[in-house]
């Protein structure tokens, strides 16, 4: 099972900005579909965004619709998560994983690759 490599994270102060980025040889193949899973201290990850395979379909919770953006650079086999006006509550060690995706729900995932934590605090 392809396992993916998150990068991109760091300290910010509330309302500023970040871009995760998810890279695997192959995911821009068309042929996997991406999820983002931030797992904040002493929970479990957390499905937020995911891009189906084709990238004409995305998925968000309510808890970041209008603020996180999902995409992918096929030509890069990388994903993002352009992630805007943050809150200390977005703060986790954000994973990404291939798991089913067809715009209206994500599907899980357990296997974890290498994750970038994003801390957002004054």
């Amino acid at each position: 099972q392809v396992q993916l490599v998150a990068s991109g994270g760091g300290w910010v102060q509330p309302g500023d900005s970040l871009r995760p980025a998810c890279s695997a040889p192959g995911l821009g193949s068309g042929y996997y579909a991406v999820g983002w899973f931030p797992q904040a201290p002493g929970k479990e990850h957390l499905g937020v965004s995911c891009i189906n395979s084709s990238s004409r379909l995305t998925y968000y919770t309510d808890s970041v619709t209008g603020r996180f953006t999902i995409s992918r650079d096929a030509a890069k086999n990388t994903v993002f998560l352009q992630m805007n006006n943050l809150k200390p509550e977005d703060t986790a060690v954000y994973y990404c994983a291939v798991v089913p995706c067809d715009g209206e729900a994500m599907g899980d995932s357990r296997n974890w690759g290498q994750g970038t934590q994003v801390t957002v605090s004054s």
